[in-house]
């Protein structure tokens, strides 16, 4: 009855003429569109679409309605459709620049400790069943943010009066407000969902400067070329490369790819293959993949000038394993991307030191290239385009701190730290997370790294002028029990460590017979780094650090299962 209900009261939203709603709105100008949504979604004299026209979102976004409109509605389309639609409507119904790049982290899937500041009764309610980064990707009017706060009162009629997290539901479910508030005010004696309407009308509207000036001035895609990579793979380390983008002259926004990168500290190479659509002129949505392994998606900004392209890309179970990626496009200018070894220790001196780039001088001389006071060049190793191996020695008096990397008149600022000791070192994250599976879910995987730092100018550990050191190489890891209970056993049955390099992979879901109560093998441990004492590095006594690992049980509901580009 209640689903009966609300599909009659949606249907009757989605047929309001324009004008019920608002005078403003964007038209649609796709036939596709009209054709596919045009009979439930009605246009008036200026093409204005009920629902459709009174919001903006993400390529995501409008990938989860088109899905929503499939499975509840029966819309009848093809995944060719489906594609076009959602690339139209992430084009002219999508988000300026400045609107999405402050909730990247949503798009690119990222596990991040995020606080919304803005509106605490709209973070508590919204986040309490998905992200809300979910909302912030959205753009809609007053009587559209209404309608959405319908329906989802319609479809989980328990929202209303059920406690979310520490605060209620949409409504309230507690004694009506008598004190004035702490400006003096009567209290506000609203619902909560009537104040959230207000909130995210206000900070999320549809018409907004923002969109007005990309819609006007929004250019095409030109990615076309070569561009110079740098990025980081947990566990790994800094990654250096060349990603080479290739217009695909069948589909507008669309590129064909082929990326080159070495992991700087390993030596390890890796090329992956793919492509991209570029969606609303900045929003690159992709997939790449090496030859005979999984795919990872790519999820990246492309700035104004299409210059530089930043992001991530992604892959696992929960797209918990990846790299950061930034990409800069190569032109006639030498560029610097990075070093083999993020430190130098004082008095030594290598014969191996990898400095990586684009457009390098295939003869490079010793005076073109300078690391700063203290770091001597004594020769040049061998040079290429894409990189030049250095011997270098440092002074034993080098004085310890960042340096700048200049090569052929290329700059990278604090590329480089001389350092004379090893203060501390740090697990990181600090607090992980994985997921049991194996038997009816999948598995989430938690990749551990231990990093160097020095103290840095102050002296003091834990401040913000500490120098990162970068990744301890020879760290050993262990498991150590995290004793929240009496008798607390989470370490036999939470899965294992990889002594070597760090990464923990979780355990069998579902209930364990050898565990008292037969429970499953979720649990708490503490995850430790170890590193014997090395003088020549600068380690004068064995360091250990730990962080903390929750083995959580699998997510059974994933409400952002997106595919977009596919």
């Amino acid at each position: 009855m209640v689903r009966a209900a609300l599909t009659l009261a949606l249907a009757l939203a989605a047929a309001l003429p324009s004008s019920a709603q608002t005078p403003d709105g964007v038209p649609v100008t796709s036939e596709l569109v009209v054709a596919k949504c045009g009979s439930c979604h009605k246009a008036d004299e200026q093409k204005r679409m009920s629902r459709i026209s009174y919001r903006r979102t993400t390529p995501e976004g409008w990938e989860l309605t088109v899905k929503r409109m499939i499975g509840l509605n029966h819309v009848a389309i093809e995944p060719a459709e489906a594609r076009a639609i959602i690339k139209y409507l992430s084009d002219n119904h999508g988000l300026a620049p400045e609107e999405a790049r402050a909730v990247q982290f949503e798009a690119e899937h990222r596990l991040v400790d995020f606080t919304y500041e803005a509106d605490r009764e709209t973070a508590v309610v919204c986040s309490s069943c998905h992200s809300i980064g979910r909302v912030m990707t959205q753009r809609r009017n007053k009587e559209e943010w209404e309608l959405l706060l319908s329906m989802h009162r319609g479809y989980y009629p328990l929202v209303d009066n059920q406690p979310m997290n520490d605060g209620q539901g949409f409504r309230r479910n507690r004694a009506l407000p008598s004190e004035p508030g702490p400006d003096g005010r009567p209290p506000d004696a609203r619902q909560p969902m009537e104040r959230i309407v207000e909130h995210l009308s206000k900070t999320y509207p549809l018409t907004s400067a923002a969109w007005t000036d990309w819609a006007a001035a929004r250019q095409p895609a030109g990615l076309a070329g070569t561009w110079a990579m740098s990025g980081y793979i947990a566990g790994k380390g800094p990654v250096y490369g060349v990603v080479a983008i290739t217009a695909d002259p069948q589909a507008a926004d669309t590129f064909v790819t082929e990326s080159k990168y070495t992991v700087a500290g390993s030596g390890e190479t890796a090329v992956r293959k793919g492509r991209g659509v570029v969606y609303g002129g900045f929003q690159w949505r992709g997939r790449s993949a090496e030859a005979g392994a999984e795919p990872w998606r790519e999820t990246m900004f492309v700035e104004r000038a299409q210059a530089e392209i930043t992001g991530r890309w992604f892959g696992g179970a929960y797209d918990e394993l990846g790299a950061d990626v930034r990409l800069v496009r190569i032109g006639a200018s030498p560029i610097i991307l990075g070093p083999s070894t993020p430190a130098l220790k004082t008095g030594t001196s290598t014969a191996a030191l990898r400095i990586y780039g684009a457009n390098l001088p295939a003869r490079l001389r010793a005076d073109q290239v300078s690391l700063g006071q203290g770091i001597t060049v004594t020769k040049i190793v061998s040079s290429t385009a894409d990189g030049v191996t250095l011997a270098v020695e440092v002074a034993a008096t080098a004085a310890p701190g960042p340096r700048d990397l200049l090569v052929a008149g290329a700059h990278r600022a604090s590329a480089l730290t001389v350092y004379d000791k090893v203060d501390s070192i740090r697990v990181t994250p600090q607090a992980g997370l994985a997921r049991v599976g194996g038997a009816v879910f999948p598995k989430q995987v938690q990749q551990f790294e231990a990093i160097a730092f020095h103290n840095g100018p102050d002296g003091q550990a834990n401040t913000k002028d500490d120098w990162n050191l970068g990744l301890v190489s020879g760290a050993t890891w262990a498991m150590e029990e995290y004793a929240a209970t009496f008798g607390d056993d989470d370490l036999k049955f939470v899965g294992a460590l990889d002594v070597s390099s760090g990464l923990f992979t979780p355990n069998l879901d579902g209930p364990n017979p050898a565990r008292t109560g037969e429970r499953n093998n979720i649990g708490d441990v503490w995850v430790v780094a170890s590193v014997a004492a090395d003088p020549a590095r600068g380690i004068a006594a064995p360091i250990r650090a730990r962080g903390h690992l929750v083995v959580a049980p699998p997510v059974y509901v994933k409400w952002s299962a997106t595919g977009v580009g596919q």
